[in-house]
């Protein structure tokens, strides 16, 4: 496996994961680093799809939030077919405190 291989394979593992607190009523990682400002995800402007960034490009109020589930789905599909480093090395700094982070750095 390559590195690539790793980051994509540790990636979905913690988005299964944060699903299943998701469904337990529980706060997804993904949620608790996107409201501390470690991570932003978001409609694109116009409207076509969703945009991550590690910078802050709006204030929350100014756009509208993203269901959880629809921004696991998106990042699923980040990690499984278009698998840009930049976009799984941030997703993935987001899960950087859980145990299997030092093997996909």
């Amino acid at each position: 496996m390559t590195g690539s291989d790793d980051l994509s394979a540790f990636v979905l593992a913690r988005l299964d994961e944060d699903e299943e607190r998701f469904n337990a009523d529980e706060l997804p990682h993904l949620d608790d680093a996107e409201r501390h400002g470690r991570i932003r995800i978001m409609y694109a402007d116009d409207g076509e799809g969703l945009l991550v960034s590690a910078d802050p490009v709006q204030a929350r109020e100014e756009r509208a939030p993203v269901p959880f589930p629809e921004k696991v789905a998106f990042l699923r599909a980040e990690a499984k077919v278009m698998r840009d480093p930049d976009v799984l090395k941030l997703v993935a700094s987001v899960y950087s405190a859980h145990p299997d982070w030092p093997k996909v750095q």
